[in-house]
């Protein structure tokens, strides 16, 4: 069980006295991130592969970074992890490799449901190489796939199906396991995008089977950085666009050019962190072990805040929750709650909700096509509140209080 107190003294950006529900864009950084990059830049700041001990520091970060990395997602070796500017970035540089596989009349399937970065990479390829992008709806009442028009969306042409593990813009959590199944059995890659699930839930890339999948350190409480996995063979296989001096080899070759190493310490500092919440004091865990306690911890914390957070903003008259609703159906969902406020636009709701130090987003968080499908666009997209484990039920609390004052 999450001790609160302990857990908010480990992030310093908590003392403003902010209520932060800005989670879904971006966490607070945690303390050991800010050491790590600290160290980093007194003690190891040098570029890659030298003979020199500075460089020689450098690199055993980013290893040890990389590795850490690899027991976070469950990866069959470190070398599937590639470090990158952030997950858009690192998705067009891997659609551009995956291109080449593609020809004239092949099929890319996409969801409505995703945030573009998951769409825009894909629409492209398609368009460059002559190949069919099939758009697969969600329902309006609850913002959940559907899963029907999925499998009959995947035929023998199917190349690649790009799917979100959870939704940046509703909190919905999709079945990825069956979609990457459903890719599998027309012999489809299936590329994942876990921006918004990574923060609360654990992730195993070898149960899940996926080909490929991205996350971004900056939403679990890390510096801005992208991650990207990809089963070895695949990465190996696929061209990398890259300059000649670089590594023949994943990861290296899709690294190409000088890395953020000092974001990479950064990297290594967040896995830390979340290690230390599974780790009782004096006890020694196995990296991954210890990970997965940590995440389970989490998550049963942020279920008992989102379940506060559901009932408080139902109280709200006037306020309409977008997306799962149903408690018995809340592990379906991550602490991600968007909702309308009759009488106001969001951008309004935010700024009014910022002068009492209540951090939220409004607008359409690059879920262009979601938004557009609720037909919320002219409106000005959505207000979202998503909870991190270092918030607490007196901040919700104060924003329920706030709402029902709007």
């Amino acid at each position: 069980m999450l001790k609160i107190d302990a857990v908010r003294a480990h992030f310093p950006g908590l003392a403003s006295g902010a209520a932060f529900f800005d989670n879904p864009g971006g966490t607070q950084v945690a303390q050991e991130v800010i050491t790590r990059m600290q160290d980093y830049f007194v003690h190891s700041n040098a570029n890659h592969g030298g003979t020199f001990r500075t460089s020689q520091k450098s690199d055993a970060v980013v290893l040890d970074a990389r590795q850490a990395v690899a027991a976070f997602l469950h990866t069959a070796r470190p070398e599937e992890i590639i470090f990158g500017q952030n997950m858009t970035s690192l998705t067009f540089h891997i659609s551009r490799s995956i291109a080449r596989l593609l020809e004239p009349g092949d099929e890319i399937v996409v969801t409505r449901l995703d945030h573009d970065a998951n769409i825009a990479p894909w629409v492209w390829i398609a368009e460059d190489r002559g190949c069919q992008v099939r758009w697969v709806d969600f329902r309006s009442e609850d913002c959940t796939l559907d899963m029907q028009a999925f499998e009959e969306a995947i035929t023998a042409r199917t190349k690649l199906v790009a799917i979100g593990y959870a939704s940046n813009a509703v909190g919905t959590i999709n079945d990825v396991r069956q979609v990457v199944q459903l890719a599998h059995r027309v012999g489809a890659l299936c590329f994942v995008d876990a921006v918004q699930y990574a923060p609360h839930k654990l992730i195993d890339v070898q149960e899940l089977d996926c080909d490929l999948l991205a996350c971004s350190a900056y939403k679990f409480f890390g510096p801005h950085t992208g991650i990207l996995y990809g089963k070895y063979e695949l990465l190996e296989r696929l061209t990398a666009y890259k300059v000649r001096p670089s590594g023949q080899h994943t990861p290296d070759k899709f690294e190409t050019g000088t890395q953020s190493y000092e974001s990479i310490a950064g990297v290594l500092g967040a896995m830390e962190y979340l290690a230390g919440l599974g780790t009782a004091e004096g006890e020694k865990l196995e990296r991954r072990e210890a990970l997965k306690r940590g995440m389970q911890a989490l998550e049963a914390y942020e279920e008992e805040l989102s379940l506060a957070l559901l009932a408080g903003l139902q109280s709200v008259p006037g306020l309409k929750v977008l997306g799962i609703t149903d408690v018995e159906r809340i592990g379906w969902r991550v602490p991600t709650f968007s909702f309308t406020l009759e009488g106001w636009k969001p951008l309004v709701v935010a700024q009014r909700l910022a002068a009492e130090d209540i951090y939220v987003w409004s607008g359409d968080f690059y879920a262009v096509e979601a938004i557009a499908r609720l037909g919320l666009e002219d409106q000005g997209g959505i207000v979202r509140v998503g909870l991190a484990h270092y918030n607490t039920l007196q901040e919700i609390e104060k924003l329920i209080a706030v709402l029902k004052q709007l």
